[in-house]
Parts: structure tokens; C-alpha cells; sequence
């Protein structure tokens, strides 16, 4: 068997996470997967200025078993995690407080309660073929609120390639690219351009809802390098479809944030199919990946 073929689990079906996650994860219908290289983490692309590999923090000093925010030099923004629950997570708010975990530089234990998404899929999840959507991922547990569910992994871009690769698109491709951006200090903007197309992992499937069960949260561990983290925004049950709001927010409410524009048929082309009662009929659309290759390259 070849390495990019997926490997079979324990069970006999075929692991669409090629064995590179904590869990296999399943497909159904049997027998059809996707194809695409999988990474359980984020790979240097085009145009990206840091390797997200690369570890560029020194880490703590704590000799304790677990790190406490007092005298940890990773939790100078307050505890993040109670329980292995991402901490002051509300169902209608975005979560702005900067999350650094201990990294592999720190001399604490590995045990210690910091450290959560860099220990991977801790939830039995499933890729999965929707009626309208195409692929979608589903859990086959329960999930309480606050839990770290997956990451959202692939290449990352500069800012040039990822208008190059959305700009050569029609309203009929797929579009797994997601660019976060991150306000900072002195009105200072980070973002990340994140491409799961041909290599990425299960992120990939997760489906647009205007009233999503997760929230995406930029975690940091041993780079600058954001790992896009995805937490339950509420209990979730098993056998439900698993989703997070493509715009950034919540509920996909119809008006201006940021680049973030009232979705419009005329521009994206592309309907949401979420089919909740906030549904704003089409998918969110970010103005600033669609905006002239010029002002991408002289910004």
C-alpha cells in the first residue's frame, strides 16, 4: 500500500487521516473518499514569509506539573483552558483573546492543563456525503461546549498567491481558502491565508452554517504561525453535522464587518444550503480576495 493511499482502521474501513491523526477517521458511504494529500498540521506554501514548522518561541520556565498564569510567560493574557475547555467561550460573541499554549521549548510537564490542540483529535469524527453540500464532517460522540473539536490545517500562503488561486476560480469550484485576520496593537492587522485544497486535513470538510456549532480560535504553540482551532460553541450530539460561520462571526448577520460583505448572488455565486432560520441565503463573500492583484502586491 502506498502512503497516499488511506489506510484501513481497526474496524477494516479505510482512514481517511492516512494514520497520521490520534483517530482514524471513517467515510460514508464506504468505499468513497476524497482525494487530496492529508497533514494533521499547516505545510509552507507560496508566498508564505515564516515556516509554520519552525519554532520560534523559547517556551516557560515552570517546573510545576501544570502552569499557572501568575508566573507562566505563555498565559501573560490569562488561563485558557478549564477542564480542557477553552475558557470565557459565549454562544453569540467572537473570542478575541489572544491563546498561546505551552510548546515544546517549555519545561513543564506534558501533562500540563496549556496544552490541548497540540495534542490533536480527541473526538471519533466522520467525513461524510451531505444531500446539498458535498463532503461535510460529522461527530460520532458527544462533544460538550468548550472542547477542542479540530484544526483547520493546509498550506500557508502570502497574501499575492491566495488572490491568484481565488481569483482563478469560477462560482462553481469549491473554495477551502480562509484568510484570518487578527487585530492587533497600534491598529496593526495579522492575517493568515490558509489553502486545504490539495493538501489539508479534515477542516477541509467542514461546511458553512449561519448558526455553526464551533468557533474558530487562532491558537499559538511553537510559531507566530496561528493554529486555526475549532471549539464547540455549544454541547453537541453525536451524529450531527459540525460546522463554523465561513465570516468569522456567529450568525452571518447582513451587514458590513470589515471585508466581510452582505452575501450577494451577483458576487458570489454560491448559496447556503445551512438551512437554519438566520440563514442568509448565500455564502459569506471577503472583498479583499476578489480586489485587483495590484493593490494585493503594493499594499
Amino acid at each position: 500500500m502506498s502512503e497516499e493511499q488511506p489506510r484501513a482502521s481497526s474496524g477494516g474501513q479505510r482512514d481517511v487521516g492516512r494514520g497520521l491523526e490520534n483517530l482514524p477517521i471513517s467515510s460514508w458511504p464506504e468505499g468513497e473518499e476524497p482525494e487530496f494529500q492529508y497533514t494533521p498540521e499547516h505545510v509552507i506554501g507560496p508566498g508564505a514569509e515564516v515556516d509554520p514548522t519552525q519554532i520560534t518561541f523559547p517556551g516557560c520556565t515552570c517546573l510545576t506539573t501544570s502552569c499557572l498564569p501568575t508566573i507562566c510567560s505563555c498565559l501573560l493574557h490569562g488561563e485558557n483552558y478549564d477542564n480542557s475547555c477553552l475558557r470565557d467561550i459565549e454562544s453569540e460573541m467572537e473570542f478575541a483573546r489572544p491563546v498561546f499554549e505551552c510548546n515544546v521549548m517549555c519545561q513543564c510537564s506534558e501533562e500540563c492543563k496549556n496544552r490541548v490542540v497540540q495534542r490533536g483529535l480527541q473526538f471519533n469524527l466522520q467525513v461524510f456525503k451531505t444531500d446539498k453540500k458535498g463532503w461535510g464532517l460529522r461527530t460520532l460522540e458527544f462533544i460538550p461546549k468548550g472542547r477542542f473539536v479540530c484544526e483547520y490545517a493546509g498550506e500557508i500562503l502570502g497574501s499575492s498567491e491566495a488572490c491568484r488561486r481565488i481569483r482563478r476560480q469560477t462560482k462553481h469550484d469549491l473554495n477551502y481558502i480562509i484568510a484570518v485576520r487578527e487585530h492587533i496593537c497600534n491598529g496593526q492587522i495579522i492575517e493568515t491565508f490558509v489553502d486545504p485544497t490539495n493538501i489539508g486535513n479534515i477542516g477541509r470538510f467542514l461546511n458553512h452554517s449561519c448558526e455553526p456549532n464551533l468557533l474558530m480560535v487562532p491558537v499559538r504553540v511553537d510559531s507566530m504561525v496561528p493554529r486555526l482551532a475549532l471549539f464547540a460553541a455549544r454541547d453537541i450530539l453525536p451524529k450531527e453535522e459540525l460546522s463554523y460561520d465561513y465570516s468569522g462571526r456567529f450568525h452571518n448577520l447582513l451587514k458590513s464587518n470589515g471585508n466581510q460583505e452582505i452575501p450577494d448572488k451577483d458576487k458570489t455565486g454560491k448559496p447556503c444550503y445551512c438551512g437554519t432560520k438566520s440563514c442568509a441565503a448565500f455564502l459569506p463573500y471577503d472583498s479583499s480576495l476578489y480586489s485587483p492583484l495590484e493593490k494585493q502586491t503594493t499594499s
